[in-house]
């Protein structure tokens, strides 16, 4: 995108959180499992900040208080108790998760801590039943080395995933959470502040995802990883992005970042040179409803029919900012509707850059500028809701366009699909974390640390030429495969099913890749089921160019098997009985050639049976009975 990153001083640090499967949750012994199916409980809370000892109250908790939302809970017996419940105390540590962060924390060469001491993360936006999250630092202090460069990391710790989101209800006034993540260990790892690119972004955070699938422990598929980014400039502020889940997506993320920033520095050097003050911008809100009584604005509409208020308010000299964009489909007008809809509830925000639009027309504007007193240089906001929606949002509205000029304000924003962000929460305050009074402290022993250390998994660059020998694999491959999340897996399929190591690996990453962009679902497959078409294969019942058939029907068919798969898609293979009338057709019907050529028609006579007999024949086979009725 043009930037010099050194130039305007760019700095990021990354948070890398990855579930861990270890067999159970970090606090008591359910499995780690997600369910699809009806809730066979629900129960309803309602969360509420509190003062920590120092009398403070955490301001992202706060502001999650102020929407007066309720949270209803869902949850299942198979993957839910008590503890997640909160109505019984956390069961002690589960010791295998804090073995996998020492085993990755001493392979980013940190230093492990001498007890682990969990402690209490206020978290109050319902996606923990507590009103905390559960956290407890392993390792401190240590390094990986990206290409030349020595990236230093801060500490790696082990924490409980949250409940998920599945929904609102009531206007969005409940909230619905299932409580079925809540509690699956959770690695997070932290690097220092010093990433100067989006690219070294994104390599920094590929060399640690490398190392955690390198303990054999994490868990796969969209959702088990979440990579969150500290963005700062020297004249912005810090920004924390939370929940990029693609890899792919870390640098476009990073580059939207500093565009938005710098746009808003920019944005701030124009109000300044307009002569703009933060006591220019009044919270003087002006009822326009009148002006749209009979208006064609569907959103307007609806609001007036139902007897709600249209109010609007002036920015001085503002016109033509809050169309300014800042990033791909991201406005100056974004940053004021977004704290818009979050303190005041409403669906977004009217303003005047953007007008006549929406069914507004240009007569409606230009009242709607002569009831607020607007002149040509000012910008007009107006918003359509319940009274105290209406003024919630606009003195929202007021407080970012004062903001403007004050600088960029810390905050932590959540990524998109599209690497753009949007406006979470502001930033939590020191008076958030707290010791967990319910678990005793447990001690990490020089013997437990040894013990780990002597068992470390085996680095990425002697894998990759371990696998070149060990499976003749050439270097790409071996490099796919070193790389993936399937590495474990393909080691395993190789050694179970017999089948060529080099059709294993070039399905795990190459086919696999092509399925995930043709839309296949293909975390929705499992190991076992992955092994379980390979033993067909190697067992001599599914041909090799059936496998992508068998798996894309598995992705879409919940709870099936390899052979109703077989049975369905007719894939079922030809025995030697079978596959004889079929050869000895076809050698007939090109009896012309075969006389004319001898042997040499086998590569003829092969294509021909293949292209008959696709995906339900064995190659091998094929050509050996060839190669018998052309003697």
């Amino acid at each position: 995108m043009g930037i010099d990153y050194a130039k305007v001083g760019l700095k990021v640090g990354l948070e890398i959180h990855q579930q861990l499967n270890v067999g159970s949750k970090l606090f008591c012994s359910c499995p780690p499992e997600l369910f699809k199916e009806e809730p066979e409980i629900t129960f309803l809370r309602r969360l509420r900040p509190t003062q920590s000892e120092l009398g403070q109250i955490d301001p992202a908790a706060y502001f999650e208080f102020q929407k007066g939302v309720k949270i209803l809970y869902e949850a299942n017996k198979a993957s839910s108790c008590l503890v997640e419940m909160d109505e019984e105390p956390p069961h002690p540590i589960n010791i295998d998760a804090v073995e996998v962060v020492l085993t990755a924390s001493l392979m980013m060469n940190m230093q492990p801590v001498d007890e682990v001491q969990v402690m209490r993360k206020t978290v109050i936006d319902g996606s923990n039943t507590t009103g905390f999250q559960r956290t407890c630092i392993i390792a401190l202090d240590g390094w990986i080395k990206v290409g030349e460069k020595i990236i230093p990391m801060q500490a790696a710790s082990l924490e409980e995933d949250a409940a998920r989101k599945t929904g609102t209800e009531d206007e969005g006034k409940t909230i619905r959470y299932r409580i079925d993540r809540l509690g699956i260990p959770l690695i997070e790892v932290a690097t220092a502040p010093v990433i100067y690119s989006p690219k070294e972004a994104q390599e920094v955070a590929l060399a640690i995802g490398r190392i955690l699938r390198d303990t054999g422990k994490v868990m796969r598929g969209l959702g088990t990883i979440r990579q969150d980014l500290n963005v700062s400039l020297p004249n912005g502020a810090l920004i924390e992005i939370k929940g990029v889940q693609e890899l792919d997506l870390i640098s476009t993320v990073v580059e939207y970042e500093v565009l938005r920033q710098l746009g808003l520095i920019a944005v701030k050097e124009e109000l300044v040179k307009r002569g703009v003050t933060t006591q220019s911008i009044k919270p003087d809100f002006v009822d326009v409803t009148a002006v749209f009584k009979e208006t064609k604005s569907k959103v307007i509409r609806k609001a007036v029919d139902k007897n709600q208020k249209v109010m609007a308010v002036k920015l001085p000299l503002f016109v033509g900012l809050l169309g300014r964009e800042l990033m791909q489909g991201f406005r100056v007008g974004t940053e004021l509707s977004e704290r818009a809809k979050f303190w005041g509830r409403v669906g977004g925000i009217f303003h005047t850059d953007e007008m006549p639009n929406y069914g507004i027309t240009t007569e409606e504007v230009e009242a709607t500028r002569k009831t607020v007193g607007a002149n040509e240089s000012d910008a007009v906001v107006f918003v359509a809701d319940t009274t105290e929606n209406v003024a919630d949002a606009l003195k929202a509205v007021v407080e970012r366009a004062q903001e403007l000029l004050t600088g960029i304000p810390a905050e932590t924003r959540t990524a998109k699909e599209d690497g753009t962000t949007r406006y979470m929460r502001p930033r939590p305050g020191a008076a958030r974390m707290y010791p967990e009074t319910d678990i005793p402290p447990q001690a990490i022993t020089e013997e437990f640390v040894e013990k780990v250390r002597s068992n470390l998994p085996e680095p990425t660059d002697k894998k990759v030429a371990r696998l070149m020998k060990q499976y003749g694999l050439n270097d790409k491959l071996a490099k796919q495969i070193a790389d993936s999340e399937y590495n474990l897996l393909f080691e395993d399929t190789v050694k179970q099913s017999g089948v060529q190591a080099s059709t294993v690996s070039a399905f795990l990453t190459e086919t696999l890749k092509a399925l995930k962009r043709e839309g296949v679902q293909v975390d929705d497959v499992s190991d076992d089921q992955i092994k379980s078409i390979f033993n067909t294969v190697g067992l001599g019942e599914l041909a090799k160019e059936a496998i992508s058939d068998v798996f894309s029907w598995l992705s879409k068919n919940e709870g099936k098997t390899v052979v109703d798969a077989v049975a369905v898609l007719r894939l079922k293979m030809f025995t030697e009985e079978e596959l004889a009338p079929i050869i000895d057709r076809i050698v007939v019907a090109n009896k012309q050639t075969v006389d004319k050529m001898g042997k040499n028609a086998q590569g003829m006579l092969m294509g021909a049976v293949m292209k008959e007999v696709r995906g339900k024949a064995n190659p091998e086979l094929v050509s050996k009975l060839l190669k018998e009725r052309l003697k």
